[in-house]
């Protein structure tokens, strides 16, 4: 088209955000910008392209994130928590004074007793840390771990439990933390994903759902990427298909996208674009990432690759998972996406949701997961990336000190959710190793010491990373939105 006829063309919205408005909207953002109200990268948000950084509003610590979601909710009681008293009230009942404010997802109250736990706890590291005897190798590294003893939250189901502790709420439709850190940050990596995610496992209740970018633009968001055969489904070009034409192809489609985005500015469009783009050069990167032959032996037995699986793995009616291998490929993979730029890295392991069968499941899953986290922290350390790399192992909730009593099954086997008091464990990114914060009572029921909300400990990630909770907003459907919703406070103590 001429471009005397183009002008013929033009959208109201088009001349309102070009010609009439252009230049005052270049001096009141001008303006604000002097003032400290905008970023002056939040005049106009545009989803940026691979390799496209963003200034923090503040100096940041940490550069990149490894979020380890045991999804399901392991037993803090049996891995991290050792509670003496829970043991000499084993089979007694909760007081009543506890029973009637307390709210269960399977548990029938009036006959629920207390279950101790018949685990060995021992202290490790200069710092004393205490693990069960089912996590040895992660005591090892107890001196870089930030223990956090008194997490809690609203949700005690598992798919809004894991909104919660993904999003910062447990509403469908809103942005992980994951889409919120490259959001405000961008991404260093130029042919892999800002964002990716690993799993292993059966899958978790959330599903997709768990690195959705929600309102965000969707180059926001978590590809899921698998550590064997081809990385992302359909990545791989069609028999027959030469480079040459697929790049005249996306070409094309980039003139017309590019033609529309002038017309409508819809920043879809843009992330369409650049997903075409990222995909073509993850054609090679992909590939060359999950390629360990360039790793050591040594490395891939420090983590685990290759172990076999044991002979007897989960009872019931989750069948042979084929996890150990998985999980360990799934944290060596991490520290490699981390060498390339990736910003943050989710690897989802399911599933943790021990109703039964305690004793038998919840160990599987320990010793799956133990020895190649442990792994990750000690590489991370000798290559230098601790320090600018965090590490966070955690769930939705916790379990409660009762057994569980469900109509049907045998009591006593297995703890129900439990939302009001659990752990989890943070390393690197300018954390304080070697500290245990916050604490319980003797039977674990309640915070006594130190609570974290979710939203706390978002806040306080957040600000590793040299961004403000309350400045990383969106605003969406005439409201500002943020990953803390509307709490949220940094807890300094765990600085270093």
């Amino acid at each position: 088209m001429h471009p005397a006829q183009a002008i013929h063309h033009r959208t109201r919205r088009e001349f309102l955000t070009t010609t009439a408005s252009g230049l005052g909207g270049m001096a009141l953002g001008s303006m604000l910008t002097d003032e400290g109200v905008l970023r002056a990268d939040d005049a106009i948000d545009m989803p940026s392209g691979a390799g496209k950084t963003k200034p923090a509003h503040f100096d940041p610590k940490a550069k990149a994130c490894i979020f380890i979601f045991m999804a399901g909710a392991p037993s803090q009681l049996d891995l991290f928590t050792p509670k003496p008293k829970l043991n000499d009230l084993h089979g007694q009942k909760l007081p009543q004074s506890i029973l009637d404010s307390a709210r269960f997802a399977f548990i029938q109250p009036e006959t629920a007793t207390l279950m101790g736990s018949p685990r060995t706890f021992t202290k490790h590291g200069e710092c004393g840390m205490e693990f069960s005897d089912w996590l040895p190798q992660l005591g090892s590294v107890a001196d870089d771990l930030l223990m956090v003893r008194s997490l809690h939250s609203e949700e005690f189901n598992h798919h809004p439990g894991q909104l919660m502790m993904q999003c910062g709420v447990s509403r469908f439709g809103m942005p992980t933390m994951g889409s919120w850190l490259n959001y405000g940050l961008g991404s260093e990596s130029k042919d892999l994903p800002g964002y990716v995610v690993l799993t292993a496992g059966r899958g978790s209740s959330g599903g997709a759902t768990l690195y959705q970018s929600g309102f965000l633009p969707s180059n926001y968001g978590g590809v899921l990427f698998r550590n064997q055969g081809e990385p992302v489904l359909n990545l791989t070009n069609p028999s027959g298909l030469p480079p040459e034409l697929q790049r005249a192809g996306l070409d094309v489609l980039a003139r017309a996208n590019s033609r529309r985005y002038q017309e409508v500015h819809d920043p879809e469009i843009a992330s369409r674009i650049a997903s075409y783009e990222l995909a073509n050069r993850m054609q090679s990167a992909a590939p060359e990432l999950i390629d360990l032959s360039q790793e050591s032996q040594q490395t891939l037995e420090m983590y685990g690759v290759g172990r076999p699986e044991p002979e007897k793995t989960w009872r019931g009616s989750l069948g042979h998972l084929r996890t150990y291998d998985t999980f360990a490929r799934n944290c060596l993979l991490a520290r490699r996406l981390v060498e390339r730029g990736v910003r943050f890295i989710n690897i989802i392991h399911a599933s943790w949701d021990q109703h039964s069968d305690l004793d038998f499941n919840l160990f599987h899953n320990a010793e799956c997961v133990d020895q190649p986290i442990a792994a990750l922290i000690k590489d991370l350390k000798q290559r230098g990336m601790l320090d600018s790399t965090m590490v966070v192992w955690g769930s939705e909730f916790g379990r409660t000190p009762l057994g569980e009593n469900r109509q049907g099954r045998d009591a006593n086997t297995g703890r129900d959710h439990h939302p009001f008091a659990y752990t989890m464990l943070l390393a690197g990114g300018g954390l304080k190793g070697g500290l245990t914060y916050g604490s319980t009572d003797d039977i674990g029921w309640h915070i006594e010491d130190k609570p974290v909300h979710i939203n706390d400990l978002h806040a306080t990630m957040l600000h590793q990373f040299g961004l403000d909770h309350l400045r990383l907003t969106y605003r969406f459907q005439g409201r500002d939105f943020r990953l803390t919703d509307v709490g949220g406070n940094v807890i300094s103590d765990w600085i270093a």
